[in-house]
């Protein structure tokens, strides 16, 4: 329910774009990482967490921002241990391996056509009273969400505490990845809204008085609604 209400709040969230699709793989990878806490045999699972940020870099380049993310949550989830990394970087690097012997055989080889390029920039996004609407009801759930998650951190398990790190590490990420090869819209922010979701989550199930959850959904339908036939949603 939050992760819809999210996706609803920016015009470019709501159409089908490739980092809409990246999240599904990065729910993937997210899941998997959640399961290597405690596995004995976890190579195979590590080299798949690889292969499919692999893939996901492939058909969306930002997405590669995500290899750190990866790399720090092996090391929050799994005692250090070399093989392990080299299977994940060995996973994110079969996609680009398989394409290079594409290029190779097609007579088309060369590091140009292999070597994804890669800019920094500052997106230059238009301002208006609608984005500051969406970015409230984005942030203020989320620090509610996030005071819940730490008063109540004591009595997790020490699994679910490295979940809730993987989160944060996962969010922090996403928030790099509009910098990478900069369109001027919000479609790339999308990419934050799964951590942005468990967060939101967490206000609505932890809160003590009743109302605040009721008043915060009913907020964000409303001006999801208002912002679609009112405002730039689908005009």
């Amino acid at each position: 329910m939050s992760y819809l209400l999210i996706s609803s709040l920016f015009p470019e969230w709501n159409h089908f774009s490739a980092a809409l699709l990246i999240n599904t793989i990065l729910l993937f990878i997210l899941s998997g990482l959640f399961r290597i806490y405690n596995q004995q045999k976890a190579k195979g699972t590590i080299f798949n967490i690889g292969l499919a940020l692999g893939i996901a870099s492939f058909l969306f380049l930002s997405s590669l921002a995500f290899v750190i993310w990866v790399l720090l949550a092996l090391a929050v989830m799994r005692p250090f241990r070399v093989n392990e990394w080299l299977l994940c970087i060995l996973g994110i690097t079969t996609p680009y391996y398989f394409y290079g012997v594409y290029l190779l055989v097609e007579g088309q080889w060369s590091w140009n056509n292999l070597v994804p390029y890669l800019s920094i920039t500052a997106p230059e996004i238009k301002q208006s009273a609608w984005v500051a609407g969406s970015a409230f009801l984005i942030v203020i759930p989320f620090f509610i969400g996030g005071y819940y998650v730490q008063e109540n951190l004591r009595r997790m398990l020490i699994q679910v505490r490295k979940g809730w790190s993987l989160l944060l590490l996962y969010l922090l990420t996403a928030m790099i990845v509009p910098f990478i090869n900069t369109n001027q819209n919000f479609e790339n922010w999308i990419l934050a809204a799964i951590p942005f979701a468990a967060f939101h989550a967490s206000a609505y199930l932890y809160s003590k008085i009743k109302l605040v959850p009721l008043l915060l959904f009913w907020l964000t339908a409303a001006f999801v609604l208002a912002y679609q036939y009112f405002g730039p949603g689908w005009s």
